[in-house]
């Protein structure tokens, strides 16, 4: 592999963009990086997305064997770039390499775990009800099976510039599904993106898939990001960015004569319950904890915890104490670019300016640039209710204490929250009963419940739920993490009375595929 060029990927060709230039920022120097990169056209647009919609029909008709062999390859090929696209992404986003190399591992590690489903044929269950012409009134031979939406538009995250970016989750799930891919690169790591998508790009070609099967473009979001959403042959989209950005897109995409699906991930505060037996047990170890975890990676995982909901008295004083302290000794952190780090800077002025609202503590000051300096405020359960702008998250190290009458208080600040992506309860002594009446309510309000530990950290795997309510993401019934994420980009159709002849091989006659199918209700590999 050889260092960025500054060009797009249409269809397998390096294209050099004529719009407007950038460069990437070394967010711990704020030095500008090299190459610059051209922003893409319309022209460009409709060039990946007529590539994209011509490869579809081969691309979704492939045996789901090779297109894990594919998943296999980009991952291979991801690895062969060896430390280059670590290097490269630590200068792009002043992440800890350590832990870009764990998010190269959870890249690859996703596009084999797709891989895997495809094989065990286990990414879908087709269902057959065989013909009963004797029963009164008749009943028709009816098949089911899921059918991939056609080509989806990705764009890339600007906090995970690996595993939710180019070859990320998003892009992982829809080439499972049958879907060809335009990603748009982020502006915050333009060579890290070039870098993995030259990767899959390759891959397609050892595959000898349809060249369009992936392409890779940079441009301005309102503009070129509208124009691939509203283009005729994007038929789905995933997204990971800001509220404002999620639904631009999603209004744009129901604008459309034909509208499409987005699945944005936006906002999320990710609340803390704090139940008294577990302050009265460990009140100063929960609150040192907890600041562990809302500064982590400077607080721009989607997962921070930002907001702590406790019963007000000594024991929540003790955890604030112990908070207070933690914060006001957290070194500044980089953050990924000059614009997330001036909004932050917004956010916490404007927070210390609300009325009912104290700041607690503040970070160590700084000179340095592009910055996180954490935060810490407390106010009452009135005003947060009362007020909606406390709820909204402020993207970094930034946590505000609500501080309750009583539990029926806790219990009415659960019910005013937003939809969220993460609910944590921490519990202790004779907390049971509370909590359990705390789950019925966070089950409605959370894509993820989890007890007595830290929302930072999603693990890849089949049972979790990266997703949640309005506005943390634009459609609640999915997840953009695991293996229920491609279901995203399938939907379900029926096949009644068509000849055997005629059968996709899911639901064919004597089950070629081997595939585990609900026959007239009964579940087997029948």
């Amino acid at each position: 592999m050889t260092a960025p060029t500054g060009r797009m990927i249409i269809a397998g060709e390096r294209i050099a963009g004529t719009g407007a230039t950038i460069r990437a920022v070394d967010p711990s120097t704020g030095d500008e990086l090299e190459p610059a990169f051209a922003y893409g056209t319309h022209d460009d647009v409709d060039r990946a997305c007529a590539a994209a919609w011509e490869a579809f029909g081969t691309y979704r008709a492939l045996p789901t064997s090779t297109r894990a062999a594919f998943l296999e390859r980009i991952a291979d090929n991801i690895e062969a770039i060896g430390d280059e696209v670590v290097a490269r992404a630590h200068a792009e986003s002043g992440l800890p390499v350590a832990r870009l190399t764990g998010e190269r591992g959870r890249t690859t590690g996703q596009l084999r775990m797709f891989a895997t489903l495809l094989r065990d044929g286990s990414l879908e269950i087709p269902r057959i009800d065989p013909a009963q012409p004797d029963r009164t009134p008749p009943r028709a031979d009816i098949r089911q099976r899921d059918v991939p939406l056609g080509p989806v538009a990705v764009f890339g995250a600007s906090n995970f510039p690996l595993a939710f970016s180019v070859a990320g989750g998003d892009t992982a799930s829809a080439l499972a599904a049958g879907c060809p891919v335009v990603v748009k690169g982020h502006d915050a790591h333009p060579g890290t993106s070039e870098l993995v998508g030259a990767a899959i790009a390759e891959a397609v070609a050892q595959a000898g898939l349809p060249a369009g099967t992936f392409s890779l473009l940079f441009g301005h979001g309102p503009d070129l990001g509208t124009a691939l959403v509203t283009d005729p042959r994007i038929r789905a989209v995933g997204f990971t960015g800001s509220r404002q950005g999620g639904l631009a897109l999603v209004a744009a995409a129901q604008a459309r004569p034909r509208p499409i699906p987005v699945y944005a991930e936006m906002s999320s505060t990710n609340p803390v319950f704090l139940l008294p037996g577990a302050l009265a047990d460990r009140a100063e170890e929960i609150g040192t904890a907890f600041v562990g975890s809302l500064t982590l990676g400077a607080g721009q995982f989607c997962t921070n915890p930002g907001i702590v909901i406790a019963v007000d008295g000594p024991d929540l004083q003790r955890f604030v104490d112990a908070a207070t302290k933690a914060v006001a000794a957290s070194e500044p952190a980089t953050m990924l670019t000059p614009g997330i780090a001036e909004a932050y800077g917004k956010g916490v002025t404007a927070l210390s300016g609300q009325d009912g609202v104290e700041v607690l503590a503040q970070g160590v000051a700084t000179e340095r640039p592009i910055t996180c300096r954490p935060a810490l405020f407390a106010t009452d359960a009135d005003r947060f209710v009362a007020d909606e702008a406390l709820q909204h998250e402020v993207f970094g190290s930034s946590g505000i204490v609500v501080r309750c009458k009583d539990m029926a208080q806790v219990h009415a600040v659960a019910e005013a929250l937003e939809g969220q992506l993460t609910a944590t309860v921490h519990t202790g002594s004779g907390d049971e009963r509370e909590a359990g009446a705390l789950l019925s309510t966070l089950e409605l309000v959370a894509g993820r419940v989890l007890f007595n530990g830290w929302p930072t950290g999603v693990e890849v795997g089949h049972a979790m739920v990266h997703g949640g309510p309005f506005p943390s993401t634009s459609d609640s019934r999915t997840t953009s993490v695991g293996t229920r994420a491609v279901e995203r980009f399938l939907r379900p159709v029926a096949y009644q009375d068509v000849p055997s002849s005629l059968l996709p091989s899911p639901i064919a006659d004597g089950n070629p595929d081997g595939l585990f199918r609900r026959v007239d209700g009964a579940l087997g590999r029948h």
